[in-house]
């Protein structure tokens, strides 16, 4: 884990990235500009110099990103190398608005519960892959052994088994139902990983869309929500769109009423007489 200033220069370097990606600026540039503004006593600076001279070899954030596993998590190296991936559909603006959210949550001072459901929310929402995601998921320093096997096995039951249902069983909740039911609980083995709040909300919300349980869990728990893409506004090129149809429409009345009249006037439609080609000296052959 890394010290609270670190978080916040990340959350800084992936917010300035995204921003000034939408001005189109070379991303060589780029990186060299947000490094000036980066604090020095953060080691933020020298990442950086490390992942700018692997763009120029290798043209991708995401290897230099794993390459630094002391420093970058292994689930933002991941989320960097899908959106890097030409085959996929993942944006890189998301990706860099994701990382910077769960910076900021971190420099808050994040609790893994918290970390947990909005690593998961992201590979549900953008569809990243749950076998290779919960990989780097479990890789995180923020988890301890406990959570790590729990993760092992969430990457086998995901699927088949409701994420509702596979949060309330490890939630402190399912040990004060059962026990009111005169049942054991949780053995000793399995500790509960999740509180009581959580239990309560995951017990509301099964058999029902998991987006439903991560949306009650943002409201009363107050984790922070995963971004989703905006929809482009086509307003404002709506009209431009509509007054060329318009006069696309016109042209084609204009040459119907010509026809009808009598025929359509090519000559408009050809070059003047100076600025047609000259006919240059026949071939002897043809004489």
């Amino acid at each position: 884990m890394l010290d609270r200033e670190e978080y916040v220069e990340q959350a800084y370097f992936f917010r300035t990235m995204g921003e000034r990606m939408l001005e189109n600026a070379p991303m060589q540039d780029t990186l060299g500009s947000i490094r000036e503004e980066i604090l020095a006593t953060t080691k933020l600076p020298m990442a950086i110099d490390f992942m700018l001279d692997e763009l120029k070899h290798g043209g991708a954030f995401a290897p230099a990103m794993e390459r630094l596993a002391h420093y970058f998590t292994a689930f933002q190296a991941f989320v960097m190398r899908e959106a890097e991936n030409e085959h996929g559909r993942f944006d890189m603006r998301i990706a860099l608005e994701l990382l910077r959210r769960e910076a900021e949550y971190r420099a808050e001072g994040a609790s893994t519960q918290g970390i947990f459901l909005y690593q998961f929310e992201s590979l549900c929402r953008n569809r990243l892959g749950y076998d290779r995601g919960l990989i780097a998921v479990a890789a995180d320093p923020i988890y301890d052994e406990a959570w790590r096997g729990w993760l092992n096995k969430l990457r086998r039951q995901v699927g088949n088994i409701e994420v509702s249902d596979l949060i309330y069983v490890r939630s402190e909740y399912y040990n004060v139902v059962q026990q009111r039911r005169g049942r054991p609980g949780l053995p000793a083995d399995e500790p509960p990983l999740f509180g009581e709040r959580e239990g309560r909300i995951a017990l509301a919300n099964r058999r029902k869309d998991p987006l439903l349980l991560f949306s009650a869990l943002h409201r009363h728990l107050g984790y922070p929500a995963v971004p989703r893409p905006r929809k482009v506004d086509q307003t404002q090129q709506l009209l431009p769109m509509l007054a060329v149809r318009l006069e696309r429409v016109e042209n084609r009345l204009k040459l119907l009423e010509e026809e009808q009249r009598g025929g359509i006037d090519l000559s408009r439609f050809m070059p003047p007489p100076e600025a047609r080609p000259k006919d240059g000296p026949r071939d002897q052959g043809q004489r």
